[in-house]
């Protein structure tokens, strides 16, 4: 019998456990700090998100484990390999930036927004997003999956006395739980079928299941699931993307837009890919089906989107957002095909490190723009470049990039990659579909992007752009930029040796 007393290694779990304890601190702190000096808390947030991603530095080589069973080594709950660090990069870095976006949101608000609790529900939301791709077996995976949500449906709905705020908060909790409920259930079959919860020892042990709980297994795989494709906003669970990014404050719709995608792809990939490799058969098709239906619905309402509508321009983005999550699911689809799965998952990781640079980005423009345009639409967006010609440059770089057009080649790049993933596992009619969304979506981003040009309607109003959010919106600019002139350092990044 194994023994229950497990190791801990400390540096190995230090990067979501420093967001967690700076959360904390920022709480306590709350309580003492007058309100004159609350902006501290921010700074002193966005300092404990950038030393929790500097932590991962000493663990670049990707060979740690801990809370492993002493019986069995390779059995363990947390896991640093190259997976979770570039998981983790990803995750701190979209949470850094959005927290640089939260501190002029904040000052703006002037004092309707709650300062404390909001840095306390960012930072343990982080903290739950960073732990999940280290996640090894199901039980932690889904209380990192709560973690990271929990607090994200009280930040939607954290604006005092906005009903729209209200409502998309009770939106979002609602279609999660009910979501949650239903991998417990699944997650409560694979253990009964397998008798463990670790990801390597179902792996194994899955494959040797009596025949007549063979169909208990298969209705395990697919429930498990659910509750990962609600986070990555896939069709049909996508229904409360819209509602939920325009009722919640602009940064944390842009940190849902990435992290939360970022949560549920990682425990898409670890569900399937490490757990559950014997049943490709099952969630292989499954996938396939929810990347197609993803991306169409996502692509369609981003282009039914009317430019003078009240918060057109953040629908757009949320609906875009849903086409961008089929993308993602395609590679982990092929994965079940491909002879070389790592490759494939590799292709999601790699799309979803170029998705979060540019996304992020265009929000930091939106804010920018709602700073004298409130209502955010597509509208309001007519001449930015009579008023701001390099916010004007840096959104049409950003919206090139998420249509995959040149000068965006990292956009363009990171296409290809998944395009190449659905051919090569043989799923060629997953390839057309995607090359018909990627049609669908040249209309309605180059359409916006057009519209930064031309003259624009009376006299343009110029603001001073905060320092916080010229830092957010130069930062991704400058990734963007860079990784466009070299796009194969993030497919070498993401593929080398993930698991």
């Amino acid at each position: 019998m194994s023994s229950l007393v497990q190791s801990v290694d400390w540096l190995a779990i230090a990067p979501p456990t420093l967001a967690a304890v700076v959360g904390l601190v920022v709480l306590v702190a709350d309580l003492f700090i007058g309100e004159e000096k609350k902006a501290v808390l921010g700074w002193v947030s966005v300092a404990g998100l950038a030393a929790s991603a500097l932590m991962l530095l000493p663990l670049r080589d990707g060979d740690r484990a801990t809370f492993c069973l002493t019986g069995d080594a390779h059995a363990c709950s947390y896991t640093a390999d190259r997976f979770t660090l570039v998981i983790q990069f990803l995750v701190l870095g979209g949470a850094l930036l959005a927290a640089l976006l939260s501190v002029t949101a904040l000052k703006d608000a002037n004092k309707d927004l709650p300062e404390g609790e909001f840095w306390f529900l960012l930072l343990s939301s982080a903290a739950g997003a960073a732990l999940l791709p280290a996640s090894r077996d199901l039980a932690t995976l889904i209380v990192a999956l709560e973690v990271a949500s929990l607090p994200a449906f009280a930040l939607v709905g954290i604006k005092r006395g906005d009903r729209k705020s209200s409502e998309a908060a009770l939106k979002f909790f609602l279609s999660s739980v009910t979501a949650t409920a239903v991998s417990l259930m699944g997650v409560s079959f694979v253990y009964a079928t397998t008798g463990s919860l670790y990801l390597t020892q179902i792996a194994d042990r899955i494959q040797h299941v009596d025949g007549q709980f063979h169909t208990l297994a298969q209705a395990g795989v697919v429930l498990t699931l659910v509750g990962f494709a609600f986070k990555t906003a896939a069709v049909p669970f996508h229904f409360w993307v819209p509602d939920t990014y325009v009722g919640a404050p602009l940064p944390i719709a842009a940190y849902l837009s990435v992290v939360g995608k970022a949560v549920g792809f990682s425990g898409l990939i670890l569900v399937t890919v490490v757990a559950l490799p014997s049943y490709g058969d099952v969630w292989g098709p499954a996938l396939a089906a929810l990347a197609a239906f993803t991306m169409t619905v996502g692509n369609v309402g981003a282009l039914r989107q009317q430019a003078t509508r009240a918060y057109s321009a953040v629908r757009l983005l949320a609906w875009s957002s849903v086409g961008q999550a089929g993308y993602l699911l395609v590679p982990i689809a092929s994965a079940a095909y491909s002879k070389d799965a790592e490759k494939a998952i590799g292709s999601t990781v790699a799309y979803a490190l170029m998705y979060a640079v540019v996304n992020l980005g265009a929000f930091a423009v939106a804010a920018l723009v709602a700073r004298t345009s409130p209502l955010n639409r597509i509208s309001d967006y007519r001449g930015l470049y009579a008023r701001s010609p390099l916010s004007a440059l840096i959104l049409g770089f950003f919206l090139l990039c998420l249509a995959g057009l040149p000068p965006g080649i990292i956009g363009l790049f990171a296409k290809v990659t998944v395009f190449a993933a659905a051919v090569d596992a043989g799923l060629g009619w997953l390839a057309v579909v995607m090359a018909v969304n990627v049609v669908i979506a040249l209309f309605y981003y180059l359409q916006w992007t057009t519209l930064l040009f031309r003259a624009p309607e009376g006299e343009p109003e110029k603001r001073r752009v905060p320092a916080p959010l010229t830092a957010a919106i130069a930062l991704t600019a400058v990734l963007g930029i860079a990784l466009s002139g070299a796009p194969q350092l993030v497919l070498r990044f993401s593929t080398t040796g993930l698991f």
